[in-house]
């Protein structure tokens, strides 16, 4: 017993360990572009890049209305808006015509020298209406790619119906994106957390998402590392139509990864960017939230095979139980691996206090958290494959459309 305990110890401090020190290096690369360097306006050959930010939205009446007033408020003179509502069942349609009917002024806040009245006809919110979705599409990305059809920006940002946009936030990404002369870019939003089952929840969730993908990789055109996030994906216009649209993700439901990974594995070039509260969404409220939204992706995640989804549930628990359990049952030196694994592991989220609410002590956490995401990776391949499909959004789509559409 002893040797077991130094081998799995091992194993598990030289896992984490390294991602430690791989994180501790690569995360000051990543850019923050809400410092005081990315505060001016965006210079490129055809000068102010025109912009059409697509924002789908079904049954979104408590937040589209502050999310389209926000994006009319943004400081930058060059963009256009283009809300599309997906055959919502609720009042949002009527709450898009409302705001593009009587569009908010910009605030104070919004004007800079230099850009005191943006052209009326782009601030003006552009409506799209579906009453009905076509066979071979999901509902979101059959939204974004019709109003993708209609835009008449340089860049196109495919952005979410709850997010919330401080007036900077876009230019300051032009500015980046254009001086990295990126091809695709993503914002990180901050996230909103109210309830302690949210910051145990997401904290975890975070720090898989550190180990699983490495932001600081995204930028090397030799790795793998892809990124993309629903709440920010500014795509330049031709990158858009050279990868196939969305058109070309169609039935995916991790559309906004995916769209990250075409991408990439295009050749073109991807950056991702920190902004701390430049961008901000309330993801879930509690720790059920966080469940039941991710009940929808994780099988999705695991390409809807059952045996990768045990295996992977097998490796989550693992992972993140046996340093807290390995140290109580270990004896003497036999414990020292574990520690090193648990020093790693709160180090990441030591990590994540300096970019977001998440306080370092929610580590204690830890593995209430992983059996609560175990349980959800479970859960999502027990209803996917009872239900045969998956419920999004009052919709279903049967599962054998979901795997024949995987990117």
């Amino acid at each position: 017993m002893y040797y077991f305990h130094w081998i799995v110890g091992t194993t598990l401090a030289l896992a984490w360990f390294s991602r430690i020190v791989d994180a501790a290096l690569g995360m000051p690369k990543v850019a923050d572009i809400s410092r005081q360097e990315w505060d001016r306006d965006p210079v490129s050959a055809d000068g102010n890049p025109c912009v059409s930010i697509i924002v789908p939205a079904r049954n979104e009446e408590e937040s589209i209305e502050q999310a389209l007033t926000q994006l009319l408020a943004l400081d930058y003179d060059n963009y256009e808006v283009i809300a599309v509502n997906d055959r919502s069942t609720d009042r949002t349609g009527e709450i898009m015509e409302r705001v593009a009917k009587n569009p908010h002024p910009l605030t104070k806040s919004a004007r800079r020298v230099g850009h005191p009245h943006p052209h009326p006809s782009l601030e003006r919110l552009r409506v799209i209406h579906h009453q009905e979705l076509p066979s071979g599409w999901l509902g979101k990305t059959h939204a974004m790619w019709t109003a993708a059809n209609q835009a008449s920006g340089d860049w196109l940002l495919f952005t979410d119906a709850d997010v919330m946009f401080k007036p900077d936030s876009l230019r300051r990404a032009l500015v980046y994106a254009e001086a990295e002369r990126a091809d695709h870019l993503v914002l990180f939003p901050r996230m909103i957390m109210k309830r302690a089952g949210e910051y145990m929840t997401i904290a975890f969730f975070q720090t898989m998402f550190v180990f699983g993908h490495r932001p600081w990789k995204v930028a090397d055109p030799k790795s793998r590392d892809h990124m993309g996030v629903g709440a920010f994906n500014l795509i330049r216009r031709r990158v858009y139509d050279s990868i196939g649209t969305y058109e070309a993700l169609r039935m995916e439901v991790l559309d906004d990864m995916k769209l990250g990974k075409v991408v990439k594995n295009a050749g073109f070039a991807q950056r991702n960017v920190f902004g701390e509260d430049l961008i901000s969404i309330r993801w879930a409220q509690g720790a059920m939230g966080v469940v039941n939204n991710l009940t929808k992706n994780f099988f999705a995640v695991l390409s809807f095979q059952w045996w990768r989804t045990l295996i992977s549930a097998f490796g989550l628990a693992f992972l993140n139980l046996m340093p807290f359990v390995g140290v109580l049952l270990a004896h003497g030196w036999a414990r020292l691996p574990y520690a090193v694994a648990l020093l790693s592991i709160f180090l990441i989220y030591m990590g994540m206090s300096t970019r977001s609410a998440v306080r370092p002590y929610y580590f204690l956490l830890h593995p209430a958290s992983t059996l609560l995401f175990v349980y959800t990776l479970l859960r999502s391949m027990f209803l996917t494959l009872w239900n045969d499909g998956i419920v999004w959004r009052g919709t279903k789509y049967h599962l054998a459309e979901l795997r024949k559409g995987m990117v």
